[in-house]
């Protein structure tokens, strides 16, 4: 994770100075769980792609798992790249798109556990990309979702869903199962400008759908302190939505492809890389907000 070691902050308070502009905080480590579920269910969200939404779910995931939270990973995209990036196959066997057009099939005969102690994984393949197809046509089609999950939400401590990279019908069903939102957000101008459609579209399903949605936060990834345009970028999403923006930000590396091809979260893959710590530090501050038990 990039950080500026080098600036202090006011009054003689001798913390350095973190990308965001605020006093780097290190989060402390949340203690043990007593006893688990029901989860809190989180939607990783962001219609543009390649912003870092599938590498923050697997490694937020496999992060939170470490610290001892039993965790549900929802690939909801059809690329399926979730499933790959935690070494699940998916052609031969059932995958969360059996589950939206089933409603008789029981959700735990489709999830399957992963390497990483705690984390299990409802799969998807391309499958899924015909869900919105069959779904348009049934009763209450944006709570399908949120019927599956019911099921087996009692087993688990936090549920994140890795949203497909649009604002069709599988988003408004992530949005309308979920407690919160999390907004990978690439620090670049481009990225920056499909947010407002984004957080009108969060509105809509809180007014119509899930009063109870709530923001957990923006994470701003793939940032480089070494250019301008991500330091600048990085002060704009600050400007626009202040504490809502966690403090934790993750830096560009090639880790992460790296990790994508072995299977693993960069967590298991190279634990002592900054970009696995601060994966691990994002963990820290979502208990520490109360996003997550």
């Amino acid at each position: 994770m990039a950080e500026n070691k080098g600036t202090r902050g006011a009054k003689g308070d001798d913390k350095p100075i973190g990308p965001t502009g605020r006093p780097y905080r290190g989060f402390d480590v949340p203690a043990k769980l007593d006893s688990h579920g029901p989860a809190r269910i989180i939607a990783l969200c962001n219609q543009k792609g390649g912003v870092g939404k599938t590498t923050t779910t697997i490694n937020l995931a496999a992060s939170l798992a470490e610290y001892g939270r039993r965790v549900l990973a929802v690939d909801f995209d059809p690329q399926g790249a979730l499933s790959a990036g935690l070494g699940i196959q998916t052609h031969d066997g059932a995958t969360i798109y059996d589950l939206l057009l089933d409603p008789k099939r029981d959700t735990r005969e489709v999830i399957q556990h992963t390497q990483v102690d705690g984390l299990d994984v409802l799969p998807a393949n391309i499958d899924l990309s015909a869900a919105e197809v069959h779904l348009v046509n049934e009763v209450a089609r944006e709570t399908i979702l949120a019927r599956v999950l019911r099921q087996v939400a009692g087993d688990y401590d936090v549920i994140l869903i890795d949203c497909q990279p649009s604002l069709g019908l599988l988003t408004v069903n992530a949005l309308t199962a979920s407690h919160g939102v999390l907004i990978p957000l690439e620090c670049e101008f481009f990225a920056l400008r499909g947010v407002a459609l984004l957080i009108e579209t969060i509105d809509k399903v809180r007014d119509r759908l899930n009063p109870a949605i709530k923001l957990d936060g923006v994470l701003a990834t793939m940032y480089d302190p070494r250019t301008l345009h991500s330091r600048e970028v990085l002060e704009r999403v600050v400007e626009a939505f202040g504490d809502d923006v966690l403090e934790t930000v993750i830096g560009r590396t090639v880790k992460f492809p790296d990790a994508s091809v072995a299977g693993m979260p960069i967590t298991e893959f190279a634990p002592e890389h900054a970009a696995a710590q601060a994966y691990l530090r994002l963990a820290r501050e979502l208990v520490s907000r109360g996003a997550v038990a």
